[in-house]
């Protein structure tokens, strides 16, 4: 069985406010409702860029849980729509919207939630909320701080903390929820059930067609003093085709700066009007709503601040380079210069364009090549000392050592002085010569240890 929706939708500005804020939609697969804030002229740029973005899944023809990858790519899509725009005006800082919407594919419905804006569904006479305030009083409820009875009145009810604002953390609650003939559904901002309670609310969706229902819902509202913006969207589950309300319809701050508005006013596809001026205007010039986004206030001279930002981080990058320049010229070692031993200073590293070390002594007197062949390939591939001191005690030791091994393989020659000639005396007979030879004695210097001054050339 296929179902479909027979709907209605209808903002008000309110009896303070002077601008709406609120922007919402309805149609044939989508309902779509967005609170813009952040004062100024920001909040219903806002509201107004993400419904414009999101509404186009009204007409995507997605089904089953495709629904919930398609909510959530049209919510980030429209985040990064509200990032777009603070770019092209810096004053928009700070500016942000709620998201609720029900995607609807004649069978089920998929929710995307970010923000206090509501949704609810009223079945068998049962209202039931569908999505979760992300409010500073709601968190207060969940963790059993307070009973929802106290968050209806609590001072800071309107604190939000997850909106849609351009960050990259903007992320919506997705789900998918069943539906069945006869279920009524409807979105609101937080102008209603901020001021009416849920038992009115209920009583009020229990009868009537979704256009006399949003009415009613937001005179509500309005009796009841609401300061806000108050917008409703309502929506039947039939099984036939709906008798009314089969085109789509756009309120609000969508409607009013799609058509090129400028004054305040209410934009209503359901026909409600009346201007909601009166209640004496501002209290202290200051708007309701810059207040509701505590967390992430407004900020001014963005790019000052953006440039600020990077001369620091430049700063601390050339400062951290600094004294790792200097830190390398506190190092030593030894290593060849062409045919001779030297010391260096600094650090033997391969970077593009810097150079790190030098020649700080070079040793003429140490050739590389006296060095025994161990000792070569200890130069040639660096000996790091601990400090100049130290350098200057390798060097040392290399030069004992080829000292040494010079001794070594070319030992002093020992002249022998000519005999003198011998006393003459009285001839002695002696006895025949041995045939044995005389021991031979070593030859002068000694013998060379290969192993000591091995490849000494």
């Amino acid at each position: 069985m296929t179902l479909s929706l027979d709907y209605a939708a209808l903002s008000d500005v309110g009896r303070v406010r002077r601008n709406n804020e609120d922007s919402a939609y309805a149609g044939p697969h989508l309902l779509l409702l967005a609170d813009g804030m952040g004062g100024a002229a920001a909040g219903e740029v806002a509201s107004s860029a993400a419904v414009q973005v999101i509404r186009r899944l009204d007409t995507a023809q997605i089904s089953g849980d495709d629904m919930i990858e398609a909510l959530a790519g049209a919510v980030h899509r429209a985040n990064e729509r509200l990032s777009e725009l603070v770019e092209e005006d810096p004053e928009r800082e700070g500016m942000g919207s709620t998201v609720t919407a029900l995607m609807f594919d004649g069978q089920r419905l998929g929710l995307a939630h970010l923000g206090d804006s509501r949704a609810y569904r009223m079945r068998e006479g049962v209202l039931y909320q569908l999505s979760h305030d992300h409010t500073f009083v709601q968190s207060l409820v969940d963790e059993g701080r307070i009973s929802q009875e106290e968050a209806f009145t609590h001072p800071h009810r309107n604190l939000i903390l997850r909106v849609l604002d351009g960050r990259p953390d903007s992320d919506p609650d997705l789900q998918i929820l069943d539906v069945q003939a006869g279920d009524r559904l409807m979105l609101c901002s937080d102008g209603l059930p901020d001021y009416v309670a849920d038992e009115v609310i209920a009583a009020s969706m229990a009868a009537g067609t979704p256009d006399s229902v949003v009415v009613e819902l937001i005179t509500h509202a309005l009796e009841a003093g609401s300061n806000d913006n108050v917008t409703c969207v309502v929506a039947d589950v039939v099984e036939t085709a709906p008798a009314s309300g089969s085109a789509p319809q756009l309120v609000g701050a969508a409607a009013e700066l799609a058509q090129g508005s400028t004054g305040p006013g209410i934009a209503s596809a359901a026909g409600h009007g009346g201007s909601g001026h009166g209640g004496g205007g501002r209290h202290a010039n200051i708007d309701p709503e810059e207040l509701r986004y505590a967390p992430r206030p407004p900020r001014r001279f963005l790019w000052p601040r953006r440039i600020a930002v990077v001369v620091v981080i430049l700063a601390l990058i050339g400062g951290a380079g600094w004294f790792g320049y200097r830190w390398t010229q506190d190092q030593y070692y030894v290593g060849t210069d062409g045919d001779f031993v030297a010391i260096f200073q600094g650090v033997d590293a391969d970077i593009p364009g810097i150079t790190l070390t030098k020649v700080f002594e070079l040793q003429p007197q140490l050739q590389v090549d006296k060095l025994p062949a161990y000792n070569r390939q200890q130069v040639e591939g660096n000996i790091q000392a601990d400090d100049l001191a130290g350098a200057r005690a390798i060097v040392s030791e290399l030069q004992r050592t080829a000292d040494e091994c010079a001794k070594k393989t070319n030992p002093p020659v020992k002249t022998t002085p000519p005999p003198s000639k011998p006393p003459v005396s009285t001839p002695v007979s002696t006895p025949p010569a041995s045939k044995t030879p005389p021991p031979s004695s070593p030859p002068p210097g000694g013998q060379t240890d290969p192993d000591d001054c091995d490849g000494v050339r």
